[in-house]
């Protein structure tokens, strides 16, 4: 197989037939569909849900509380929150992490949703872990970061309000 995705032809006058290598397409088919069958022996569905379509993705422009934090593993989560009424009104989240990280931010913004500030930072790594169904032991990081950055986001809603 030939490692370039072009594969490019001289057919007369200088010009120069380019397309697409057709070998590489399917490599990389099959890479993808193995990478999402492996994911399905190892995480339940509400994993493959959050992983595949994402709750609460994306950023608040001006939030009232924000936190970003990077995990053992490298990878990094932060959650944006608007406060109306000491209840979460909006929240979202980005990671650059793998599916476990999307999974658990996603989970953590669920949880916390039109919550009280108190309810919201009684969430821990285990109800995370509970309401995905579990995930893999080398993965349950990825629920601990999403709780941290959680409470992080609240503190500094507190800490910008005087409290």
């Amino acid at each position: 197989m030939t490692p370039w995705p072009f594969i490019c032809n001289m057919i007369g006058n200088g010009t120069v037939e380019v397309r697409m290598n057709d070998k590489l397409d399917d490599w990389a088919k099959e890479l993808q569909e193995t990478i999402l069958s492996e994911a399905e022996e190892h995480h339940g569905p509400q994993v493959l849900e959050r992983w595949r379509s994402p709750r609460n993705w994306g950023t608040i422009g001006k939030p009232d509380g924000f936190s970003r934090i990077t995990g053992p593993c490298g990878d990094t989560m932060q959650i944006g929150l608007k406060v109306e009424g000491n209840r979460i009104t909006e929240i979202k989240y980005t990671t650059d992490g793998c599916a476990t990280s999307i999974a658990s931010g996603s989970m953590a913004t669920e949880l916390a949703y039109s919550k009280s500030l108190d309810e919201a930072q009684g969430i821990t790594p285990e109800m995370i872990l509970e309401a995905l169904g579990g995930l893999p032991e080398e993965s349950e990081h990825c629920a601990l970061l999403a709780s941290n950055v959680l409470r992080a986001a609240m503190q500094d809603y507190r800490k910008s309000r005087g409290g």
